[in-house]
């Protein structure tokens, strides 16, 4: 499968901004093994409904709901705000950028910014990077390429066994089924430019 701008447009992506982040995708769905139409399907699908459909890359909240969280390794005065949700998959906390760094070898725990810059109209090219890069490494993380292995592009998500595993892509994602309908409709519409 060929990663192109008219793939990431069917996915939401702004036809004037695909052409910035074609490169992006195409090193982290090789990085991860992000390498089959179902895989990618499910993946960019749920990436378009956390970023506004590749919009923001920071979210829009203050961050202070996440202060002295300590499930999100927010141990100091000022992580919620600091360390709150950046990236297409909005990446949280102290402890996931912390994880990111190891991981990368950038450091984001000083820069949290680098991961993204309120949106795509004012990021750096290294910002729509480090969004794409991360959103992977969560994905890779929490093991979603065996969810979406047990979809099938043929059938709709409405139908099992998409719409149980496609749940439970959600709810590592997101904690819950926020926004679970237009999930749904962002995944079909990558599934129909797919099967064409």
């Amino acid at each position: 499968m060929e990663i192109t701008n008219e793939l990431l447009v069917a996915a939401g992506c702004k036809s004037t901004i695909a052409p910035f982040l074609v490169d992006h995708f195409k090193e982290v769905c090789a990085k991860y093994s992000i390498n089959t139409p179902i895989r990618f399907a499910a993946f960019i699908a749920q990436l378009s409904h956390e970023s506004g459909s590749f919009f923001y890359t920071e979210e829009l909240a203050s961050g202070t709901a996440y202060e002295g969280r300590k499930d999100l390794g927010n141990t100091q005065t000022g992580d919620g705000v600091k360390y709150k949700g950046r990236g297409f998959i909005q990446i949280t906390g102290r402890a996931n950028y912390t994880s990111l760094t190891k991981e990368f070898g950038v450091d984001f725990v000083t820069t949290p910014t680098l991961l993204g810059g309120k949106n795509i109209n004012v990021c750096t090219a290294d910002q729509m990077r480090w969004a794409t890069m991360s959103a992977g490494w969560f994905w890779n993380r929490a093991g979603l390429n065996t969810l979406a292995d047990k979809m099938t592009l043929a059938s709709s998500i409405m139908v099992e066994p998409n719409l149980s595993n496609y749940k439970a892509i959600t709810k590592k994602i997101n904690g819950g089924y926020n926004g679970l309908d237009d999930r749904q409709s962002k995944y079909e519409k990558i599934r129909a430019f797919l099967n064409k």
